[in-house]
Formats: structure tokens, sequence, C-alpha cells
């Protein structure tokens, strides 16, 4: 089965979307792919018990009165294939060659796990996780929840366990109390920021928010039943019955990488002033170019939706005023909840980096690369290639990833087949 459109949008998030409402709204063909079944992306994510909000239900509707753009909901990107196509594979569907005119990535970002000594006990799991974890349906009523890390997910995760009845023991932030305080300032620059910031919080009422500290270790016996905090040169230990850890964002760039596109020294899609990449034809928009959050996200996504469309003057007179304002707000937050010297401190040689594989710091830190620990200890050629691990490895001794080949996730033989009667199929491995 092969389909063609116009515009091509990897990712249904703030940015995607917002780049198919602009695409389409110019008389261009779209296709919105995401692997989750709903439209939303990790912001806007829905659940049994967590209906679309005001923003995506306007963002749905809009899409909805152009007819002219096809929503493709539990569908994967396996593989790039020449000529600007795609081999997918789609739950409803199955294999499927995509081919596109222009390419806009819109990957957003994963989470930043740092493993540490019990990591791998059920109960512990990224902040980000857990927000999506509580939409999806897990009960945590009455939990016991250590919430740690960095960066204004954490909040975000406090106010969904808080929602769906979690007692919140504590917030470990490893900025430290000065950085936090000049950033609280700082959103009077955002109002809306502020507003939201003091909604999610509610004050930290009754809550204990510890900055300049990290996770150092999660005991229990089959399950998490306390943690143990590093504040300075002491530690405490907090019962607990979950952790959710995450040391801020990573652009997803998988894809990007598979095409060529250039990088810049933190991981993100290289962008023009009208989202194009270094590769003609692809654009990227949102978290993937760098992280920002949901405001910038959604302007980078119209801009890029406007050029793919064939009208990047529209964009450039219109929306850089508030993607410069956005931008600002960015750089205020990284700067904010820079990782400390403890937070990118390497845990004991003993600690699992690789779960998939079973591979330890200690295998993994005697190498040069991260392809050399690849090749001789499999770190990173687990299910999950390397998500986690490659992550953390690139924090802690600052090696860069190795590129990535497709297949990119698991893939049925059938989907594979697919792509045979292409003039140049992919080469997988």
């Amino acid at each position: 089965m092969m389909e063609r459109y116009d515009v091509v949008i990897v990712g249904a998030g703030p940015a995607g979307l917002e780049a198919a409402c602009a695409a389409a709204a110019q008389g261009a063909r779209v296709a919105v792919l995401d692997d989750n079944p709903r439209p939303g992306g990790q912001v806007w994510r829905q659940g049994p018990l967590h209906p679309p909000g005001a923003s995506l239900k306007s963002a749905i509707a809009t899409l909805n009165e152009t007819q002219k753009v096809c929503l493709w909901p539990s569908t994967r990107v396996i593989a790039p294939l020449p000529g600007r196509g795609l081999l997918l594979e789609s739950a409803a569907q199955g294999g499927v060659t995509l081919r596109y005119g222009r390419l806009i990535l819109a990957t957003g970002a994963r989470e930043r796990f740092l493993p540490f000594a019990g990591w791998t006990l059920p109960g512990v799991t990224g902040a980000g996780a857990l927000q999506a974890l509580i939409k999806g349906g897990t009960p945590v009523r009455g939990e016991r929840v250590v919430i740690a890390g960095s960066g204004p997910l954490l909040i975000a995760a406090l106010a969904s366990a808080r929602d769906a009845g979690a007692h919140v023991v504590a917030v470990v932030e490893q900025a430290s109390a000065a950085s936090i305080a000049r950033f609280g300032m700082s959103l009077a620059i955002t109002p809306s920021k502020l507003l939201q910031a003091a909604q999610l919080t509610r004050g930290f009422a009754g809550l204990s928010y510890w900055t300049n500290s990290v996770v150092n270790e999660a005991r229990g016996k089959g399950r998490v039943e306390a943690v143990v905090i590093r504040r300075g040169i002491t530690e405490e230990t907090l019962a607990c019955d979950r952790i959710a850890c995450g040391y801020g964002l990573v652009p997803n760039v998988t894809l990007a990488q598979a095409l060529g596109c250039a990088l810049d020294s933190a991981g993100a899609i290289v962008v023009d002033d009208a989202q194009r990449t270094s590769i003609e034809g692809v654009l990227a928009a949102g978290e993937c170019t760098g992280i920002g959050g949901m405001e910038l996200a959604q302007i980078e996504g119209r801009i890029a939706g406007l050029t793919a469309a064939g009208n990047a003057a529209q964009s450039r007179t219109s929306l850089h005023a508030q993607l410069n304002h956005w931008r600002r707000f960015a750089a205020r937050v990284e700067n904010a909840f820079a990782l400390t010297e403890a937070a990118r401190a390497v845990p004991s040689d003993d600690t699992l980096l690789c779960r998939c594989e079973d591979v330890t710091t200690g295998e993994v830190r005697t190498h040069t690369s991260w392809r050399d620990a690849k090749l001789h200890s499999r770190c990173g050629m687990g299910a999950c290639q390397g998500r986690i691990c490659g992550a953390a490895a690139q924090t802690w001794f600052g090696w860069d990833a190795a590129q990535p080949r497709p297949p990119f996730s698991p893939a049925q033989i059938a989907t594979l087949m697919t792509a045979i009667d292409e003039d140049e199929p992919p080469r997988v491995s």
C-alpha cells in the first residue's frame, strides 16, 4: 500500500497539530503520524479519565473543518525510504509506504533518566512517565510518591499525582535554591507562566521541596519501599511507594539523524528562520529543535506548516516576535535548571546502566566512545535501542550517540517486505 501527501508531519503534539492546521489552511493535503492511539503528544496526552482539554479540542476541530488532514494514529516510522518516502507500520493498515512533498519533523523530546542504584525496582519511573501512567489509568491513590530530578516537568508531575489522589512526600530538585529563586522572580516577565506555576504547585502546601538534592538509591524487596536522597554532604531516607525521576528532556532526533539533518551541540535539529533543516524538503518544529515548552512549539509548528505549504514570507512577518519572546523564556529555563556536578556524578560501577542487556556502568565507563561501548558490551542494543542508557552516557561521559539504523523499533516481517518493491529498499540491520 502506498500513499502520497503534499506535507507529512511526524508527531501529533502541539507543534505537529499547529503545523497541520497551518499547512492545510494553505490548501495542502496533509498526513499527521503519531505512535500514540490519540493525538495530543505528551503535553496533551489523553486517557480514560483525561478527556481532551480546550487547546486540543480546538486543534482537532480546526483540522476536521479543513477536510485536508488525515490523522494516522498508532503509526510508527520504521525507516526512511529513498525519493522522499517513509516506511510505516500502522495498527490499522499494517505496513505502508508514504511519499511526501515536504516532511515536518515534530518528534518532540523524551525524558533524560539518569540511572542510580536500585532504579530497576518496580515503582521507579520517569517523572513524565508517571504522568503518562496516570493518564493511562494506573491507580496511584493513597500511594506515597517522591518526585525527583530537575525542571518544570517535576511540577507538572506533582500536579498530576496530587489530582490522582497520591500523597507526594517530596519534590527533589537538583538545582540550587538561589537558581530557583531567580527563575521564580523572572516569571513576572511571562505572567501566564507565573499563573500556571501557582496553579500547579498550589503553593507547595504540605510538601517538602528540596533543592540542591539528588536521588542516590532506591531500596526495597520486590518493589520500591524507600529512597535515599543526597543533600550536599548528607543523606536522608524517605519511605515511599513510588519514585518518579527525570532530569529534564532531550530532543528526539532519531529520524532526523537517519535523514542526515544537522544537529547542534545540544543534540537538537538545526533549523533556519523558516524551520527548514539542512536537508532539502525536510523541516522541523517543537522540542526536537530545542527544549522550549508548548507555546514555543506551537509557534514553530505554525511557521513550519506555512513554509511547507509555500508561504514562508507570511510566517516571517507575523510570528517571529512571538517566537523570540518564547525563546528567551526557554533560555531562562535552561539556565535555571542546568545540571549541577551532583546530578552529573557517575554512580558506582555496579549500578546497572543498560537494563535491556544487563550492562553495568563499570563495564561501559572503561571505553572511549558510545560505539566502542556498544561493540564490546552490547550496551544500547536491546529493545529500547539506547534511549535511556545512551542519553545517560552522553550526560556522564560527553559521548556522541551513535547514528540510528533502521528499523527504529521492532517491526513485523510483513512491514519490512512492504518496501521490497521500492527501487532502493531501506537497509536494515
